[in-house]
């Protein structure tokens, strides 16, 4: 707005308003005194500008829209603790009990059991929020003595940990909050709900998807993979719970029996051949085309809320590997055995399996 408002220019409209039986040249007297005050102005035009951006949710960042997005009863999701599967065994590999409250580490976080799920398997609580604690596999030392532990291992997430929210994924839920109003358990109410519960990622919903007065949705987890059974169970509880399903006891309205499900996760196998430079060989690509296909594939998973279905491509994949150093060209991509794009149903993501690649 205030773009053309520069130091120059306020100089010259200062020096205008100066009698001509003045000398207005550079270094004169009065070019001197003028000179300082127009930079102040320029530089609190500039500021004006910024300002003026951080007022509206399009442009407004960090905490200017924080605070947009509250008036509107939309606060940034900040961030979660991931909830993990550990499982605990004695000196003859039996199932031990633990004491609820016990700690434990890897990789240098730490993690505290807070729920027993059966003989010796239990929910551990990372205490470092965010999706740091969804990474971590395998053998847990522990911090707490217990005693008879031989063994303990860190396995499935059970609810994956949250970075807090980015400016634009808060500023997507804004404009969504506000362009489609949630009323009385339609579409909108039921994305907004479930979309607001820890560890979820996205949700796809179905009205009268078994008759009258049935909802499903479908949800994905906030790491983009299958959710675990425990969490599609949270927010089934949250939304309707199943014992009392259709009475109004969660979040859905009375008379709305809901049906939460997990995405189906498909997995894709990748053969193709690629021509490679001089003195590489298919092992020193190997791991770097694998990379590039998994992240064709998350941002797939990333945007399955919003597609009605995903599309791999082969295009896609081809224009991935050739980015990586080596490749020099692809050819008869095929994907799960088919030299064709693989087309997925509604409630499906995929998944990268394995990668065969010819020369």
């Amino acid at each position: 707005m205030y773009e053309n408002q520069t130091y120059d220019t306020i100089l010259a409209r200062m020096l205008t308003r100066v009698p001509n039986t003045v000398d207005k040249r550079e270094g004169s007297l009065i070019f001197d005194a003028l000179a300082p005050a127009a930079a102040e102005l320029a530089q609190a035009y500039a500021e004006l500008d910024i300002n003026n951006n951080l007022i509206f949710a399009d442009t407004a960042s960090e905490e200017y829209l924080t605070r947009r997005a509250a008036e509107f009863g939309i606060n940034r999701k900040e961030a979660t603790k991931a909830r993990r599967r550990g499982e605990f065994f004695d000196n003859t590999n039996a199932p031990l009990n633990i004491p609820i409250g016990s700690r434990y580490s890897i990789g240098g976080l730490n993690y505290t059991a807070i729920e027993q799920i059966s003989t010796g398997v239990f929910a551990l609580e990372c205490e470092t929020s965010g999706t740091a604690g969804n990474r971590q596999f395998g053998t847990l030392l522990p911090i707490t003595y217990v005693n008879d532990l031989a063994r303990a291992e860190l396995t499935d997430v059970l609810v994956p940990g949250e970075d807090e929210e980015t400016d634009e994924a808060l500023r997507s839920r804004y404009y969504e909050t506000v362009n489609e109003p949630a009323f009385g358990g339609n579409i909108a109410d039921y994305k907004q709900k479930i979309n607001a519960i820890n560890g979820v990622g996205g949700t796809k919903v179905f009205p009268t998807w078994a008759g009258g007065g049935t909802v499903k949705c479908t949800i994905i987890a906030a790491d983009w993979e299958e959710p675990s059974p425990a969490l599609v169970e949270e927010v089934q509880t949250i939304i309707d719970p199943e014992e009392n399903q259709g009475e109004g006891l969660g979040q859905a309205p009375i008379g709305h029996a809901v049906t939460i499900s997990g995405v189906d996760v498909v997995t894709v196998n990748v053969e193709t051949t690629l021509t490679l430079a001089p003195g590489v060989t298919p092992g020193q690509v190997q791991s770097d085309v694998e990379a590039v296909i998994e992240a064709y594939l998350l941002e797939q998973r990333k945007t399955w809320a919003a597609q009605t279905q995903i599309i791999v491509r082969t295009a896609q994949i081809d224009a991935r590997m050739l980015t990586v150093q080596g490749v020099e060209d692809v050819s008869g991509t095929m994907l799960n055995g088919v030299d064709a794009n693989l087309v997925l149903d509604e409630e499906e993501i995929p998944s990268l399996g394995t990668v065969v690649i010819n020369e």
